[in-house]
């Protein structure tokens, strides 16, 4: 693997995380949808009500265990890159087990004015993610043009920023939608909105707020991914942050699926935001990785890159 041919295609590690620059909070404060026309809406639930619906929504969305989706990220400057930006996904999410194979398309330059392909496909099977970075990056790694990162490894590398960061990022980019209907029941805030529509069909709107200690709490992956002390440390650096809680929105369809889901956190950069709208539940998640001739090792180049720099801070 040549870490210097990636460089050169305008692929460093550093860049590749700005494009993947997907932290998984969001925000809720903007109206997902517009009130039901020509009907009358419902009377508002209480709580009790909200959690009984979101409840149902929950086991049916975690037995369809796939869909269809379209995601949209807008970051806001010092976020995102110096200016924030804007990245669109689609494709087909799993989860039990958990698969993903979709595009992603930046709507801005990557930070620092680095260069990178105008979309990238996304497979991840097994917790490994496999990105297909085009002909350009390809050209400098002896025609590999996908990138593999284990998540699993870059996890295990800690505090190593790079790494930690992507590692966060790609798994944000397979947000199961049970799981944050889950997270959303633990909000002791949870309230039903009203009747709207979203893209033409009949939803009842649901949001709830939870402090960063109870998104964690809720959040399984974060079990998975985090010893008690990195789990302490991540509240510690969110505080220090200022990241102060994380907002879901989601609008739940007459066949008790979640249609769409807006997720947002509150930064001193402002507000970060990503909408997602699902649709075909049910429908088939199959896909088929890379062949390992064609891939590059993400891990390998990053103790490559290290190297590199030691050797050169020693001379």
């Amino acid at each position: 693997m040549n870490a210097v041919g990636w460089k050169r295609a305008g692929m460093s590690a550093v860049a590749l995380v700005a494009v993947m620059g997907l932290a998984g909070c969001q925000d809720g404060a903007e109206q997902g949808g517009k009130k039901a026309a020509g009907t009358e809406a419902p009377k508002v639930q209480d709580r009790a009500g909200a959690a009984r619906v979101l409840k149902a929504a929950y086991k049916k969305t975690a037995d369809a265990k796939s869909a269809k989706v379209r995601m949209t990220m807008t970051m806001p400057a010092g976020m995102g890159g110096p200016e924030g930006g804007d990245i669109e996904m689609s494709g087909t999410l799993g989860w039990d087990p958990t698969i993903m194979d979709m595009t992603m398309k930046p709507q801005s330059a990557p930070a620092g004015g680095a260069k990178g392909p105008e979309q990238v496909r996304m497979i991840m099977v097994d917790e490994v993610m496999y990105m297909d970075m085009g002909a350009e990056a390809a050209s400098g790694a002896d025609g590999k043009r996908w990138m593999k990162i284990d998540l699993k490894d870059a996890a295990a590398m800690g505090g190593k920023g790079a790494a930690q960061q992507l590692t966060g990022s790609l798994e944000n980019a397979n947000q199961d939608p049970s799981q944050q209907l889950g997270m959303l029941l633990e909000s002791p805030n949870l309230k039903h909105v009203g009747a709207e529509n979203v893209a033409g069909v009949p939803t009842q709107h649901y949001k709830g707020t939870l402090t960063v200690a109870e998104m964690l709490k809720t959040n399984k992956d974060v079990d998975k991914q985090l010893t008690g002390e990195q789990r302490e440390q991540l509240l510690a650096n969110m505080n220090k942050a200022g990241i102060k809680g994380y907002d879901t929105d989601v609008w739940v369809d007459d066949n008790g699926y979640p249609a769409k889901m807006l997720l947002g956190v509150q930064s001193p950069q402002g507000t970060m935001k990503i909408t997602m709208n699902y649709s075909d539940y049910g429908s088939k998640a199959a896909v088929q990785t890379p062949p390992a001739k064609d891939t590059v090792d993400f891990m390998e180049m990053m103790k490559e890159l290290e190297k590199a720099g030691a050797d050169a801070e020693g001379m």
